[in-house]
């Protein structure tokens, strides 16, 4: 994946805001739990990212 340090810890902010962001704004649809499951795929993704970068 990403070696560099100085890439990787601003993509995983990145991608957590982004998970959030599309979590917080998902309307109570059936259509939203689209949107919801990618909202916690990119939030796991910078999750993912953020704990790599400290190990």
């Amino acid at each position: 994946m990403l070696k560099t340090t100085a890439i990787r810890r601003p993509l995983a902010v990145l991608l957590a805001v982004l998970g959030a962001a599309l979590m917080f704004f998902a309307p109570e649809t059936w259509a939203s739990l689209a949107l919801l499951a990618i909202g916690i795929s990119l939030e796991a993704l910078g999750i993912a990212l953020r704990h790599r970068d400290s190990a």
